[in-house]
């Protein structure tokens, strides 16, 4: 049997095309953002990119970081949901919640990113234990995360990867930091 030279050219673009998709989707996730809980910084239908080696090759967790990670909670379907959150505090941090602020280390920490302008919780003071990290949504008001017990401390061995770059809205198209 013979094959033309277009058909043998049309196999090797094929080809050279499904092993680059591969290699990308091993090092990057696409995902759409599903809920409020990250507004200002991130709305609902955005489109991320997340890195899922961001701390397998280039370093550790640090405060500031928007990951993503499963938790405990459910969907309505019943699936485990994936949240967003932005990391607060890392291992061997303090960190308390008084009077609205964040007190990260003795110092009230400056949140320009936060929807409201406040945390409407009380914490009182905590040491983040080894392998363990405390992350909160922008959206205070509209958040479950380590300020409740059904998401608690993230396992930072959890973290399926970092949220790295906002593809759509193309209005904001861009790096999150």
């Amino acid at each position: 049997m013979h094959i033309s030279e277009d058909l043998k050219e049309w196999l090797k673009d094929i080809s050279i095309s499904i092993i680059c998709a591969a290699v990308i989707l091993t090092f990057i996730k696409p995902t759409i953002v599903k809920e409020h809980s990250m507004e200002n910084t991130l709305h609902e239908n955005d489109y991320l990119f997340i890195s899922r080696q961001a701390y397998t090759l280039f370093g550790d967790v640090e405060r500031g970081d928007i990951i993503i990670f499963p938790s405990q909670l459910k969907t309505s379907g019943g699936k485990t949901k994936t949240l967003i959150k932005r990391v607060i505090a890392i291992p061997g941090d303090t960190i308390a919640i008084v009077d609205q602020k964040v007190i990260l280390n003795g110092e009230v920490l400056e949140e320009d990113y936060i929807k409201d302008g406040y945390t409407n919780t009380e914490l009182e003071e905590m040491k983040i234990p080894a392998g363990k990290i405390f992350v909160m949504g922008d959206n205070r008001q509209n958040s479950s995360d380590s300020r409740s017990k059904s998401v608690g401390l993230v396992d930072i061995d959890s973290i399926s990867g970092k949220a790295v770059f906002r593809l759509f809205p193309f209005s904001r198209i861009g790096g999150l930091y």
